[in-house]
């Protein structure tokens, strides 16, 4: 990680000061890196020391800091990871044209690769994304939502570049059709787990530990499943209340919504899909050659039901 780490900094250098700054400035802030780090461990697994894998590892890093950026505009989130927001500091038209400079650095770095099965793993994924976030804006204060709309989406927009970070790494070791399918099975379980969870911590977590306000995706109209499971068990005066919230963007009664959703149960039964997602991850990776890597991978996903933050 500390190579990737040195990719990314090498590659954000630009003539133009404010790209590096804005790059720089939310990069910076962290993040835990869960892609690349899937990537190299998948590497290891699979027993592969391809020198590209560290820029590779920076590409998919910088693919989604850029929907990142792009994200707190279309959200106008004022906060991420403790700190303001990018657009908050440099304004919309800025976040908004250094994302296109690392989707467009990310591209050229691909073609370094020389791979055109990278490229094509690469493209889809980034274009897949891009088609979840459209369909998630089309969701936005959609009260009838169903837990089959909401997968749909978590499996575009975060899900697949998980699968494809995986992936990749597949690609790299040159392993079969059969191991490869199962390589990104797993980065497409976890990074479905990895969504469900975050959005259930949207409205259980801790504040300070998110570095984000709670209850921030239903002030922006967004239905994920702990809202969805709340809708199925609730009364139909609370349910009403929480539809109209949706419908109507109603930020007033947050308090009494969170109450709501945390007393019905819904958290509960989002923390078992997040589960079931992570037991289908934990399946793939056991199809995985079995060594420390493996198991780290196993481990990884076991771990991600108890985050916190």
């Amino acid at each position: 990680m500390r190579m990737v780490d040195e990719v990314i900094q090498h590659s954000l250098t630009s003539e133009v000061p404010l790209v590096g700054q804005v790059a720089e400035y939310i990069i910076s802030a962290g993040g835990k890196r869960v892609r690349p780090a899937l990537l190299l461990m998948t590497c290891g697994a699979l027993g592969c020391q391809d020198h590209r894998r560290h820029s590779l590892a920076a590409v998919v890093e910088f693919i989604h800091t850029a929907t990142l950026l792009h994200d707190d505009v279309v959200d106008e989130s004022t906060l991420r990871r403790g700190r303001h927001t990018a657009n908050q500091v440099f304004g919309n038209a800025a976040s908004v044209l250094v994302g296109d400079f690392l989707y467009s650095r990310a591209f050229q770095m691909m073609v370094q690769a020389g791979d055109m099965r990278i490229m094509e793993v690469l493209a889809d994924a980034t274009n897949v994304i891009a088609e979840g976030e459209v369909l998630q804006l089309m969701n936005m204060h959609d009260a009838t939502l169903d837990e089959a709309a909401y997968l749909r989406v978590i499996r575009a927009k975060t899900a697949k570049l998980f699968e494809a970070s995986a992936r990749l790494a597949a690609i790299l070791a040159g392993v079969n059709i059969e191991l490869e399918a199962r390589c990104a099975d797993y980065g497409q379980a976890l990074g479905a787990a990895f969504q469900v969870v975050d959005d259930v911590l949207d409205y259980e977590g801790d504040a300070t530990e998110l570095g984000k306000n709670l209850g921030d995706d239903l002030r922006e109209g967004k239905v994920t499943l702990p809202i969805i499971c709340t809708l199925r068990r609730c009364s139909n005066s609370d349910a009403a209340r929480i539809r109209q919230a949706i419908e109507q963007g109603q930020t007033d009664r947050m308090e009494e919504i969170l109450r709501i959703v945390r007393d019905s149960g819904g958290l509960e039964d989002a923390r078992r899909a997040a589960e079931a997602e992570a037991q289908r991850a934990i399946d793939a990776a056991r199809a995985l050659p079995a060594n420390e890597w493996s198991k780290g991978l196993i481990q990884l996903a076991a771990a991600l039901l108890e985050r916190r933050s």
